[in-house]
């Protein structure tokens, strides 16, 4: 078992503790979410050492693994950026590549690339009140070694989805079906669908992408959905942040717009929980101007449910709208009885011919990337938590991670978690304390994690912490409200205790 770079942490890092670590701050994941955090270390806390632990071999995360056609953002980019680098390119809704390469850019400008250790899968992380610090396990992906590095602080930037392992149902047939089938995770650099029919499976965010991708050369594709998604339409180019840039510094610009992006998306979110029916009408409204009065917008494009019980699917430039309205595209609703050698059977008893069959059926959620979490010898059962302000676990000492919102931008959830944790990690110091831990009132109700009715939610509710029914346990799903609370809040609440080393989880400092 080898020992991972061992760096001794100053004694002003670590409040001068015994015993030396390896990094004060181990950050896990270097997708948008990490290398965020690792600039905020970087200028709120740069009497901090810390590392990246990557298990892929490059930096960008989602960005890096998704390889589909046309993959893109369904958020702006002006929220969906950092709130430190702007966004600067004149697309708002930006491709998959362009996104990766803000993100590497941003690594790489801040030197933040020299901090990442690659193909480092953390395993399991095993905390000791008395040293104050964890020790945490990695494989090695590409030598199969292990490796062992300690650290006061572990921040969780894996994201929330399985990397190695996407939702795919079974369906029945599918040994006898003679064409390809692909998962858009995990997409061949070799697949041809040009001049193909080509069937996608699915109705959410990765299949209103690819459809009109892939008609762009396929002979025709069908998105087959069991059931509609509210789909809405706006420009790829926002015109307003374009022209304030070409007016103003482009921090200046990207601010204004930024936070009108975010007034605008709070707004739509609130009227859509209290006037469903209204923006229910107003989405629907919207489809059928795009596809005209002939079209079954009843049947194919309107959800039984409310707007945002689900995430809501954007399309730029009504993209989707105008691959249907040329005949290179088509919605079915209905139900997969089979697959057939040619394609698939439907529960109408309609067959669909397919040469390509993409089972864009979601994601697969995991929680922290299934590290196995310890406390003086005892594992932490994370589902069985609260969680404490959505970036902490109960009971569960110096551990964050970053989850973003599911009615906004990820990014604007994890900037303000990372500068939270740097408040965090600075009071410690201030204080001549080791450990902050948000201890729960046994009594406390719980309510589940995420307030949401989609599939890769539900299929998940067993893996996931809990929420309070109050503050500071209750999520607020609100940018507005969290940055009042992260950036202004109280550290002292009452219920972040904060120790010396050696003191057992249940002591505070007086």
């Amino acid at each position: 078992m080898a020992d991972f770079d061992p760096r001794p942490a100053s004694r002003a890092a670590t409040g001068g503790q015994p015993g030396d670590v390896g990094v004060d701050v181990l950050i896990v994941g270097a997708g948008l979410s990490g290398i965020g955090a690792a600039w905020y270390l970087q200028h709120l806390c740069p009497d901090r050492s810390f590392a990246i632990l990557e298990g892929r071999g490059a930096i960008g995360g989602t960005w890096d693994l998704f390889r589909y056609p046309g993959v893109r953002s369904d958020s702006d980019m002006y929220t969906l950026g950092y709130a430190f680098r702007p966004w600067t390119e004149a697309k708002a809704i930006a491709d998959g590549p362009s996104i990766l390469q803000y993100v590497r850019d941003t690594a790489h400008e801040a030197a933040i690339d020299r901090h990442i250790r690659f193909h480092h899968h953390v395993k399991r992380a095993s905390w000791s009140s008395e040293q104050a610090r964890w020790t945490v396990e990695a494989e090695r992906l590409d030598s199969g070694e292990t490796v062992t590095l300690t650290c006061r602080w572990i921040h969780m930037c894996s994201g929330y989805y399985d990397y190695a392992e996407g939702h795919l149902p079974e369906f029945a047939g599918r040994e006898a079906y003679k064409g390809d089938f692909v998962h858009p995770q995990f997409w061949p650099e070799d697949l041809d669908y040009s001049g193909k029919r080509v069937v996608v499976i699915g109705s959410g965010a990765t299949a209103v992408t690819l459809v009109p991708e892939m008609a762009k050369a396929a002979a025709h594709v069908t998105m087959l959905q069991r059931s509609p998604t509210y789909v809405v339409s706006r420009p790829a180019e926002d015109g307003v942040a374009n022209w304030l840039r070409e007016k103003l510094p482009a921090k200046v610009a990207y601010g204004i717009v930024r936070w009108r992006n975010v007034l605008l998306q709070l707004f739509f979110f609130q009227l859509s929980r209290r006037r469903p029916a209204m923006v229910k009408k107003q989405i629907v409204k919207g489809v059928s101007d795009a596809l005209g009065p002939e079209y079954d917008v009843g049947k194919h494009f309107t959800p039984s449910y409310n707007p945002w019980d689900q995430r809501v699917c954007l399309v730029p430039d009504a993209d989707l709208f105008e691959a249907i309205n040329s005949g290179k595209a088509e919605v079915v609703t209905d139900t997969i009885d089979t697959l057939t050698p040619d394609g698939i059977r439907l529960g109408s008893g309609e067959e669909l011919k397919a040469d390509v069959i993409v089972a864009a059926t979601g994601l697969k959620l995991q929680l922290l990337s299934d590290v196995e979490f310890s406390v003086d010898g005892a594992v932490r059962r994370l589902n069985e938590t609260l969680t404490y302000k959505g970036l902490m676990f109960s009971d569960v000492p110096n551990l964050s991670y970053s989850f973003g919102y599911t009615n906004a931008s990820w990014t604007l959830k994890a900037d303000l978690t990372a500068g939270f944790v740097c408040r965090l990690l600075n009071h410690l110091r201030d204080r001549g304390c080791h450990i902050a831990v948000a201890h729960r009132d046994p009594g406390l109700a719980e309510a589940p994690f995420l307030d949401f009715t989609s599939g890769y939610v539900q299929r998940a509710a067993a893996i996931l912490p809990k929420q309070g029914a109050t503050k500071p346990w209750k999520l607020n799903q609100n940018y507005a409200l969290d940055m009042a609370a992260l950036k202004l809040g109280k550290l002292d609440d009452g219920v972040m205790k904060f120790m010396r080393c050696g003191a057992p989880v249940g002591d505070k400092v007086a």
